[in-house]
């Protein structure tokens, strides 16, 4: 008999977010957990010097506060004791020269900002994050519901209804349109170009990338929105909550448990087993894993096709990432003092120095001046530092997965490609060096320092695979209809009653929780 109506594999934001809605609506669910702590990439930890907590690899929540799941979940995970830190200064970039500009949540001064450095930059601005606003229907539709599905059908005949096909399909060519284009199209400004361009980074694309225009477009839209919440203590507290709102559904967890097989019988799956053979049972099983994963270790092979196990087998990962966590004496002394407040400031020559980072990395080089995200969250949170002190969040985002060389030439690197912890920190005193230029105290405020290489992070997280935070790279045939494989749908796989959600499956990456809402708000409907 099956104890459990799901059991979810994995226990990251997805895997959180479905147990939750699950149980909010009388279902009876298991999270199994192959590590000794909850959470996926959701971590705080003491890791540099006492009193100071970092959050080791996620952090800010704008796509979880603008999500379904948060919508139908946030009073009981308030009431639970989550927390958000906010302000009006989500972003911000610096240039080599010393030269800065800061996004903020007003629309007005943001175009104003711009048209003040380039006149029709800011003009060009609004035109782009109002293209988001004129068909936000369709673009959250897409990036926010289960493709293959009625709703998206209707959705779209009756677009087309009352627009035409014709203007409905013409949306579709400024929405593949590459970052580089819209910007060297429309911005006159480096600086602009300079703050725009790093954000499609954290969607697991570069400039020249199909669609980073109209991610750049969404986040600045998002960004304006809802601003860069961090969760107050930490970003475990994110966990904290999830589960005691899941316990309190009758919900249960189980760490330390690595799931080796899904048990299937007659087509259908009705349990897991763990390597040290313990076994589960429930009516659904969901799996929050790679679909490398999925197809080549948990589901036997007799039961999925050979193309699907193929695709599976071919499904390729993007750019490694790096984690520099600083606890320093004192807060960071910018030489620009404006940039204190800003949550996430990226260092950048500019658009042509992210896109040969990009390159350099996709290559296997170190690169020479990769982009360097700064984020402060003891700016709006104290509490995770000794009183005067702070914490740095420092983020790499062009990382080789498999190091085959140093772009300066200054680097010695293993002749296996492997990131050795001479490699990891020697890499990390490249960064150092230049934040340092920008920060005069920081050197000497440096009380603790702890890094994460790619090799790093997949030791962490499974699915991170070779350090890529994004569970696959975001390239246009990975991604909407064809992510996580073009073989199946949504989150269904060719076995009954077994799902498939995370990062690697629609609508991608982030902290949104999206593909577990959906398979919780469908399986809760039976």
């Amino acid at each position: 008999m099956s104890k459990f109506d799901a059991i979810i594999v994995g226990s990251g934001i997805n895997s959180l977010v479905c147990a939750a809605v699950m149980a909010k609506r009388g279902k009876k669910v298991c999270v199994l957990e192959r590590n000794a702590v909850l959470g996926g990439c959701i971590r705080t930890e003491a890791l540099t010097t006492p009193g100071y907590l970092h959050d080791t690899m996620s952090t800010a929540h704008p796509l979880f506060v603008t999500s379904p799941g948060y919508a139908e979940l946030k009073d009981a995970l308030h009431g639970a004791g989550l927390d958000y830190a906010n302000n009006a200064t989500p972003t911000g970039v610096l240039l080599p020269d010393g030269r800065s500009l800061i996004l903020g949540t007003s629309r007005e001064e943001n175009v104003r900002a711009m048209n003040a450095l380039a006149a029709g930059d800011g003009d060009a601005y609004r035109e782009g994050v109002g293209f988001v606003e004129q068909n936000a229907e369709l673009i959250f539709a897409l990036l926010g519901n289960e493709l293959w599905s009625s709703q998206i059908g209707k959705m779209m005949l009756g677009r087309v209804w009352k627009q035409g096909a014709h203007e409905t399909v013409g949306f579709f060519a400024p929405a593949m349109q590459s970052a580089r284009a819209w910007l060297d199209t429309r911005f006159k400004s480096e600086l602009t170009k300079a703050l725009l361009a790093p954000w499609v980074l954290h969607t697991g694309l570069g400039p020249e990338s199909p669609m980073s225009a109209l991610m750049a477009q969404v986040i600045s839209f998002t960004l304006e929105a809802v601003g860069l919440p961090l969760v107050k203590g930490g970003n475990y507290r994110t966990v904290e909550a999830f589960k005691q709102v899941i316990e309190a559904g009758g919900g249960e967890f189980h760490v330390n448990a690595d799931i080796a097989e899904i048990l299937i019988k007659d087509g259908k799956a009705h349990g897991v087993r763990a390597a040290d053979g313990r076994e589960w049972m429930a009516k659904n099983v969901i799996c929050n894993v790679t679909p490398t994963q999925l197809y080549g270790r948990l589901i036997p092979q007799s039961a999925s096709p050979e193309p699907i196990r193929r695709q599976a087998a071919e499904y390729r990962y993007g750019k490694g990432n790096m984690q520099i966590h600083l606890a320093l004496s004192a807060p960071p002394q910018w030489a620009d003092a404006k940039l204190k407040d800003v949550i996430y400031l990226h260092l950048t020559s500019g658009l042509d120095g992210i896109s040969r980072a990009v390159n350099e990395a996709e290559r296997g080089l170190l690169p020479a001046e990769g982009t360097i995200c700064v984020c402060q969250p003891t700016a709006l949170d104290p509490s995770r530092a000794p009183d005067g002190g702070a914490v740095l969040w420092v983020q790499l985002p062009e990382c080789p997965r498999v190091v085959r060389g140093d772009a300066l030439g200054e680097i010695a690197v293993p002749a296996d490609g492997t990131w050795t912890e001479g490699l990891r920190e020697s890499y990390a005193d490249r960064i150092v060096e230049r934040l340092a230029k920008y920060i005069p105290n920081l050197k000497q405020s440096i009380v603790g320092r702890a890094v994460n290489s790619p090799a790093d992070l997949e030791g962490m997280n499974m699915n991170l695979v070779g350090g890529d935070p994004y569970s696959g790279e975001c390239s246009i045939d990975q991604y909407m209809f064809w992510r996580p494989l073009r073989g199946v749908k949504d989150h269904a796989t060719p076995v009954k009653n077994l799902f498939h959600i995370g990062a690697s499956t629609h609508p991608g990456p982030g902290l949104s929780g999206a593909s577990g809402f959906h398979v919780a708000n469908a399986l809760a409907k039976k």
